[in-house]
């Protein structure tokens, strides 16, 4: 092989090699990003289901929960929430009227139906609202979330094959002489994302601290103020 051959070939082969690090290059950054998103997407999942369960939590007990193991044990096994059930009290509605005609706060005034409170299953009832909703991943169809699936919203959805778990807290402020309960659920991006490429995490986390007092990760909820907003909404 003469030698101009040997050149033209050794060229072409940094060519292709120059062209592949410049696609890399600009390909890598955009790969990043969709991952981001997608993990974002996973973790607000969770996070939304974890401030239904608090929201529950504090209306069964008064206060949110800083720790999963009683949150998810005392919501799941607990008849413990108050609801207002209707009794009809049909002895007692006379025979020319269809209660299905009659205004509710008529119908109780009259003593043709009660108002009672029972005491149910803070899940149940959440499931019976259709307030846990997950995507079924055989089906593609809304199913509300399995005691399992409840159990393990604790866990961070990446890395794959880790169990980090979110942080949880739940404490109390004063606010206009009221001790109003709080709580916050987060995971930093330094969990998020260990297994992405450093540098291109680095970046982003830089990039999310320009902005005074933002998060670099993902959460719902504050201990500092009464709001239990998620950054991802």
């Amino acid at each position: 092989m003469k030698g101009k051959t040997i050149i033209q070939i050794v060229l072409a082969v940094v060519i292709v090699g120059l062209a592949y690090l410049v696609y890399n290059s600009i390909q890598k950054p955009m790969r990043f990003d969709n991952e981001y998103t997608k993990r974002r997407d996973a973790c607000a999942e969770k996070l939304k289901s974890i401030r239904t369960l608090e929201e529950a939590y504090k209306v069964t007990y008064g206060r949110y929960c800083g720790s999963f193991d009683t949150l998810f044990t005392r919501l799941m096994t607990e008849d413990s929430m108050k609801v207002v059930s209707k009794q009809i009290n049909r002895d007692k509605i006379p025979a020319d009227v269809d209660i299905n005609d009659v205004p509710e706060n008529e119908a109780v005034k009259n003593g043709w139906i009660s108002r009672v409170e029972v005491l149910v299953n803070p899940v149940a009832k959440l499931r019976e609202d259709g307030k846990l909703p997950t995507i079924d991943a055989a089906t593609g169809n809304t199913r509300q979330l399995t005691d399992e699936e409840i159990r393990n919203l604790r866990y961070v959805p990446y890395p794959k094959g880790e169990k980090n778990e979110f942080e949880l807290y739940a404490s109390q402020i004063e606010k206009s002489g009221f001790m109003i309960p709080v709580f916050l659920c987060q995971v930093p991006h330094e969990v998020l994302l260990s297994d992405m490429d450093e540098q291109l995490v680095v970046n982003k986390i830089a990039e999310i601290h320009e902005v005074k007092d933002r998060y670099a990760g993902w959460k719902v909820g504050d201990t500092t103020q009464a709001i239990t907003d998620g950054n991802f909404e």
